[in-house]
Formats: structure tokens, sequence, C-alpha cells
């Protein structure tokens, strides 16, 4: 049955209003350095992947689209298993190492396919089963070393520090660039030895084992067979609520290349200038993660997840309105408010969900809900962009954003109220049990 087991007398966690209360543990630091040095090396490469795929190798939008949630797909399929292995015996640093290790060697996989398109969709393949690997268990440790108030600033100060190196990343391909006459083989190498800096860092600084946190015994329920404890999270009514939400309002979330190739098609931006579209919005998401997740601490996890999706449809909207004058009219709302998005929903989801997952099979459920949210992403992005093929852009997007309202409907009526604990204003912390299974 699950029950709180603690090397000490079991006492409720207390929120923390100040001095050492306020301090992020050391394993989000460290697991925050090495996502920012990693991001570095990712978004070195990635920044021009969706114009040298439609412009350069002449694919299709709905070529594009499918091969694009396809990789995500495959990434999402992965987590599972990178989930499921983590669990067994605790060994979530392990495993996200060997996500980080392969997202670097994939780096070199750029390098010798040259131009080959087989051989570049392998590297991208290798990459994204990295990211899909390492990401529950690296979400997982967050939530371990992280006491249940805090989980939303414990996310934010994470996804700040990761969005950096999102930031940074195609500057220093810009700069490579430039410095290079173009020589993306200068890219590439770069790339490689930086990402093999960030598995450096996690080898070094982030601890194998987490301590446990004071907790309130739980109550007893029936043994969990173990060899379900991957899936184990959708017996619990509020998880699957979470879990048909954030999929739900995945379905239509048509992905940031298409945003960009959007902006690209309305503003017709110089080629050389598209690589840097992604900083606008990941330099809002860097200002607003710590904020958006103390907010969520505060006032419940649910609300701003929900309004960050609004904040998508205004993303959505923006694109189809008749903006004319200058191009800045229409790119700054559009990249701000993509910003929010990802600083509203992304880290709270994962603070919104991890509390009600049993401690040795916390890193399998974030899997089970990341694997949902993606493989909705990618019905979202072939859709989309086989609309884009058939109908053009600007019915498209129409459609797009009717599905985000009727989305945002059903994710209102399906996420369950606060089923972190989060206190309400004025509220009495609520104990969230951190359970384990016998």
């Amino acid at each position: 049955m699950y029950l709180a087991t603690t090397g000490r007398r079991d006492t409720p966690v207390r929120p923390r209003s100040g001095g050492a209360g306020r301090r992020v543990p050391g394993t989000v630091l460290a697991l925050g350095t090495v996502s920012l040095v990693t991001d570095i090396s990712s978004e070195m490469v990635t920044a021009v992947l969706p114009l040298y795929l439609v412009l350069g190798l002449g694919l299709s939008p709905l070529q594009f689209g499918f091969l694009d949630g396809l990789f995500n797909g495959v990434a999402a399929v992965v987590r599972l298993l990178g989930g499921y292995a983590a669990d067994r015996g605790r060994g979530h640093k392990r495993v996200a190492g060997l996500g980080y290790a392969l997202s670097a060697l994939s780096r070199l996989g750029l390098l010798l396919a040259g131009g080959a398109t087989a051989g570049i969709a392998a590297a991208l393949a290798t990459d994204r089963v990295g990211k899909g690997i390492r990401t529950a268990p690296r979400d997982a440790l967050i939530t371990l070393s992280s006491p249940p108030e805090a989980l939303g600033r414990s996310f934010g100060v994470h996804r700040a520090m990761d969005t950096t190196g999102a930031l940074l990343g195609p500057l220093a391909a810009f700069a490579l660039l430039w410095a290079t006459a173009d020589a993306y083989d200068a890219v590439f190498v770069v790339s490689f030895c930086v990402g093999l800096l960030g598995v450096l860092l996690l080898v070094l600084y982030v601890p194998g084992q987490q301590p446990d946190l004071p907790v309130r015994p739980a109550p007893p329920v029936r043994p969990v067979p173990r060899g379900r404890k991957p899936f184990e999270a959708l017996r619990d009514p509020a998880f699957r609520r979470i879990l048909a939400a954030a999929s739900l309002l995945g379905a239509a979330t048509i992905g940031d290349a298409f945003v960009y190739l959007l902006l690209q098609d309305r503003l017709d931006l110089p080629v050389s200038w598209f690589p840097l579209l992604p900083l606008g919005a990941a330099a809002c998401y860097l200002l607003l993660a710590i904020p958006a997740g103390r907010i969520a601490d505060r006032v419940g996890r649910r609300l701003p997840f929900l309004y960050g999706h609004l904040a998508l449809l205004g993303v959505y909207a923006t694109l189809l309105a008749p903006v004319g004058g200058p191009a800045l009219l229409l790119l700054v709302p559009v990249l701000v408010l993509l910003g929010v998005f990802y600083a509203t929903t992304d880290g709270v989801l994962m603070a919104l969900a991890g509390p009600v997952l049993p401690t040795d099979g916390r890193a399998g459920g974030l899997a089970v809900l990341q694997t949902g949210q993606a493989l909705a992403r990618l019905l979202a992005a072939a859709g989309f962009g086989a609309a884009w093929t058939l109908w053009g852009p600007g019915p498209a997007l129409w459609a797009a954003l009717s599905a985000l309202l009727a989305a945002l409907a059903g994710g209102w009526a399906l996420l369950p109220r606060d089923p972190s604990g989060t206190p309400a204003p004025g509220q009495p912390q609520a104990q969230i049990p951190e359970r384990r299974t016998a």
C-alpha cells in the first residue's frame, strides 16, 4: 500500500515565508545549468532547420508538418521508456544522463550526414530520442527535490535557465556562421562540444539520490503491480483529467515552427533573419518563467495554465489580423504572446501534476502526461500542415483558432480545481503526501 516513508518523524510540510525557505534546491539549480548548456547546443542547430527544410530542400508545409510531428511523436513515445527505466531503482540521473549523451552525439551525426536528407533525419531522430529519454526523469528530479508548495517556483527557475540556453543558442549559431562564412560544419562541431559539457556537468553536480521530504502519512490503497507502474497514474481521477485537458489543448497547438513560417509568409522577412525569430519569444519566456511559477504557487496552477492558452489564442488572432505598417507591429505581439504562453504552461503543467503522483512512479507518470500532450501536438502539426497545403495559410489558421477555442472550453471543464493542493489566497496550505508503493 501507499505509505509515507521518511527517516524521521512524519511532519506536515509547511509553507515557507522567507529566509532559507525561499532558496531554490541545489538539484534544481544544477539541472538548470545542465539544461542551459544543452539548449545552447540544441538551438545552435535547430534554429535554422524549418527554413532549411522548407526553403532549402523544398519540402511542402504538409511534409514539414509530418516530419516535425513524427520526430516529436517518437520522442514522446520514448518518454514512456525513459520514465519507466528511471523509476526502477530510482535511476533518474542515469537515465537522464543517457538522454543528454544521445543528444550530444546527434551533432556528430549531422556533421557526418553532409547534405543527405536521410542522414539529417537520422541525426534529428537521435536528438529527439535523447530529449524524450531525459525529460521525464529530469522533471521527476525537480519534483522530488522541491517541497510541494514551491514546485511552481522551482520549475520556473529551471525553465528560465533552460530558456537562457535557447536564447543564446541561435545567437551563437548566427555569430559562428558570420565568422566562418556560413560554414555549417563549424556549428555542428561547436554544438557537439557544448553538448558534451552539459553531460559532464550532470555527472559532476546532480546528485543521484534526492532527500525525502517530510510528509503526512497517506491513506492505504491496494498494492500496485510493478509491471504496470508507468500507467499506474491513470488510476488517479485527478491525473486522468489533467492528462485529458493537456492532450485536448495540445491538439490545438500548431507549433512554434509554423508560427515562425507564418510570420515569414506575412512579413516577407529576409532569409538571414529567420533564425533570430525564436529569440523574441525566448526572451519573454525567460523574463516571465519565474514570476509565472511563483504566481501559480500562490493562486493555484489551473488558471495560469488555461490563461496561457488564451495567450496562444492571441498569437493566432494577431497573425490573422490585417496589420499594416512596420513589421514590428505584428512581430512584437506575436513573439511576446508566444513567450507568455510557454511561461504559464510548460513548467506549470509539471507542477500541477507532480504532487498527485507517487514518488516511485513520478517519472513514469510525468512521462505519460508528456507523451499524451506531445502525441496530440503531433496530430496538430500534421493537421495544420495538411490544411495549409490544401487551403492556404489563412483558412488553416482560422481552423486552428476555432479548434483552440473549443479546446479551451473543454480544458476549463476537465481540469480539476487545484489538484496539486495549492491553496487559494488566504487559505491554509493543503498537505500532499509523498506516496510510495509497497
